[in-house]
Formats: structure tokens, sequence, C-alpha cells
């Protein structure tokens, strides 16, 4: 088949007026002009876009899609009052719940344009929904302990799940790692047993909060923050008792200093509490790092330092984050705050769209490792190709198609979402094995409980 457009994007090439990609059995075969590519393959079905771009899906490279259900239910409220509330609410929902969930935040994350996630679950949930959509992933099972003792046996039953968990999966699609909880939720000889474990199996992929909030800085460096101490006197709160002694290092360094780097395939949420020491470090580990900032600025959590970590040639993409702080799982909206954000608290170091679309595509690909398969428009990799529509007035005159798609486009011009060479999403269209409406009664009759 040929897919043709207006616009054709590879983001690692420059963009191609009226361009084309051939592609066969899931692969990108070819990728030019039109002109000279139905001259080369006569014979091909022709699939025009228009007015639109083609371009590699979007890399969403941190999100939880077990709590898209609670999206609205915990809002406008900063980030030590959500992570509490989350907690309270997420105890409400069952395993089924968790599934309905999954799927409503994987449908959403289809017709966003987004052709990879990247999840830390408690559940199967999400390897599950991913199988069941045809969604691409990796998803990490997250685990932790507080007490010392209770270490071995968190471990253990992680490693139980994440067989099975690699059993159910589509290995084509899914890849499956392993997280440690927040470092304010478990003891830290956890970092150092996930890095072993990962080791031990292939060097499995690893992610992990890093650096999120202000809270979680004060929480490590100086012992105290809301995180550990408020009402510790007749509840256990996140730290085993007694209270967790200061450390005097960066979350960062702590997380090293107990082995959380070890491994070959780790990646760090968040990183907005960090200094240059601490980019020094990341840097000579090789640690990916997804940046959040929608969610950063919705709770309150600060301003990631997006620019030196590119200057440092990191390994940097996007994540939208939860669902239940950012009421979206739109990488197009996601983009653009970051972008706006970086531009306004960092004057004269100016972010232009193409490094931001580089970030939500290949560099989301680099971050996971799976940049020789997909996250850009190249001959051998993946089908995974989206058709962003770029005829609406406000994209009117266009001289940039980079630009236009970074600074006007949301979601919903999102019109063609193909994932290993299968349409899943088109013009409001599904071609998936899933119920739709049946998922969103389900949805429906979930908040309703959740309300109460």
């Amino acid at each position: 088949m040929l897919l043709c457009a207006q616009h054709v994007l590879p983001i690692t090439a420059d963009p191609i007026q009226n361009g084309a990609i051939l592609v066969r059995n899931g692969v990108i075969r070819d990728i030019g002009e039109f002109d000279m590519l139905r001259r080369r393959y006569p014979k091909e079905e022709v699939k025009d876009f228009g007015q639109a771009a083609l371009m590699p899906g979007l890399v969403n490279l941190h999100t939880h899609l077990e709590n898209s259900v609670m999206r609205g239910i915990v809002h406008d409220v900063p980030y030590p009052t959500w992570l509490m509330l989350l907690v309270e609410k997420s105890a409400d929902l069952n395993a089924d719940d968790c599934y309905d969930s999954a799927l409503l935040g994987g449908l959403e994350a289809l017709s966003a344009g987004i052709t990879c996630i990247a999840d830390i679950a408690s559940t199967n949930a999400v390897c599950r929904a991913t199988k069941k959509l045809g969604l691409r992933s990796v998803v990490y099972r997250e685990v932790g302990a507080m007490d010392k003792r209770r270490v071995n046996y968190a471990m253990r039953k992680a490693a139980v799940d994440i067989v099975r968990w690699q059993e159910e999966a589509d290995s084509s699609l899914t890849t499956i790692g392993i997280s440690p909880s927040a470092l304010y939720t478990c003891h830290p000889a956890i970092f150092r047993r996930v890095s072993e474990f990962a080791q031990k199996n292939g060097n499995m992929p690893i992610a992990m909060h890093l650096a999120g909030s202000l809270e979680e800085f004060n929480f490590i460096k100086y012992g105290s923050s809301v995180l550990s101490v408020h009402k510790m006197d007749n509840q256990r709160g996140f730290v085993e008792i007694p209270p967790w002694l200061p450390t005097g290092s960066t979350p960062i360094r702590y997380a090293l200093n107990w082995g959380a780097f070890d491994s070959d395939n780790v990646m760090a949420v968040h990183c907005v509490h960090i200094d240059d020491e601490d980019i020094e470090k990341l840097k000579e580990y090789d640690v990916a790092v997804a940046l959040c900032p929608r969610c950063n600025a919705q709770l309150g959590m600060g301003v990631a330092p997006m620019n030196e970590l590119l200057r440092a040639k990191l390994r940097v993409g996007l994540g939208t984050d939860s669902p239940v702080a950012t009421d979206s799982t739109d990488m197009m909206f996601e983009m653009r705050i970051g972008m706006l954000v970086q531009r306004a608290v960092n004057v004269g170091q100016f972010l232009d769209c193409a490094t931001m679309l580089e970030m939500a595509t290949i560099g989301g690909a680099r971050a996971l490792r799976l940049d020789h398969k997909i996250g850009s428009l190249e001959m051998g990799k993946r089908a995974d190709i989206i058709a962003v529509d770029l005829s609406g007035s406000h994209q009117k005159p266009m001289t940039d198609p980079v630009s236009a798609v970074v600074n006007t486009c949301t979601a919903a011009d999102v019109i063609m979402n193909m994932i290993d060479g299968v349409v899943l999403y088109e013009k409001g269209a599904w071609n998936i094995d899933v119920e739709v409406a049946k998922t969103a009664a389900r949805v429906i009759e979930i908040r309703e409980k959740l309300g109460r």
C-alpha cells in the first residue's frame, strides 16, 4: 500500500512535500516523493490523506493507563494532596475496573496518534488491554516494600507476575519490564534487587519515578516533608517506623548509591529537582529520561531542566503521565505545553518545534531502546504511522508543517493510526476487537462508584 499526503515528516530527515510511504507486511519498504514512488510501484494500492502530515506514531514515554477512569475525579489540588487522594481512590478499583480503565486509556491513546506507550502498572490490566487493542507497549511491573523484611517477598511476587505477564503478552508488540516504587514508598534495598533482577533477565528494562517533586527532594535529603512526618503518630504513612532519617543527598544520587543505575536499560521519570552533578551521573550511567511537563505544571511540581538534559545528549522523551493528573492522553498538548514553559523560564535558550517533535517520536523510541524499530519513517522500520489533518483554518497559511503540528494541532486532528501496518483507527472508526460502546458504559459505572 502507498500512503500519501501533502506532507511526510520522517523526523530523522527533512520533510517531504507531496510525499508517500510504501508499506508491506507491516514494514516501511520505501519513502519519497509520491510521483517517484507511483512510477516505481504502479500497481500498488494508493491511500491519499490529502492536506495532512504523515509521520511516525507518537511515543508516550510515561503513563498509568489503569488509572484512566479516575480523570477529573482527583482535581485542582497540589501534588501531595493529589497523591493521597489517588491512593485512596485506587483502593476502590478491582481487577475488572482496572482492565476497563486501561482499555479506555488505550482507546484514547490510539485516537490521539500514540502508537507506543511505556506504563508503570501494579496489575496485568495494561498488558491485557494493549494486547486487545494492538497497541505497542513497554509495561513495567511496579514493586516496593517499606519494611526491609518484606523485600524478598515483594521481589518473589513480582518475579512470578512478570513471568505470567510475559506469557500472556504479544511479544512482537509488548515488552515487560520492572519498576521500583517511588523513593518514599519502599526500602532502598529494592533498588539494588531490581537492578540485579533486570541484569539476570536479559537486561530487562527498568523505569522509576525520580526527583519529581520538592516534597520528594526534601524527604530524601532532609528527612522531612508531608510525605513522611504528617500524622506519623497515628498512621504509617509512606515509610517504615521509625521515621526516615535524612540522607543529605539528592534523590538521583541516593538512588545511584543503592545501585539503581547498575543495569543497562534504565529510565528515570520526571527529573525535575536535579542539579548539574545529577545530570552528569545520569549521563555517565546512560540513564534515559521521561519528562512530563504538563503533569508537573498541573500539580505544581516544578519545571524540569529540559534544555540542560538535551545539551548533555541524554536520551530524552515525553510522557503524559497519569490521566488522573492531566485528564487526557494528548501528546500534541504535551509537546506544546513543554515547549512554551521552557521558553518562558529559560530566556535566551529558545527551544524549537522540531526538537519537541523529535522528543515525542524518535526521542521516546531511543529512551526505550526501540529506535531500531520505531520513532521515525525509515526503510526497514515497523509501519507505526499516523496521519494528522492540517486543513484547519488555524493552520493557514502554512509554511512549516512541523511548526503546524506542534503549535496548532490537538489529538482531535489525528485522522489515522497504523501500528505494524494495521490501521486501528481512522476518522473516528475503529478496527479493533473491542466493543467501544460497552467499554464506555462500564467506565460510567466505575466513575459512579468512585464518586460515591
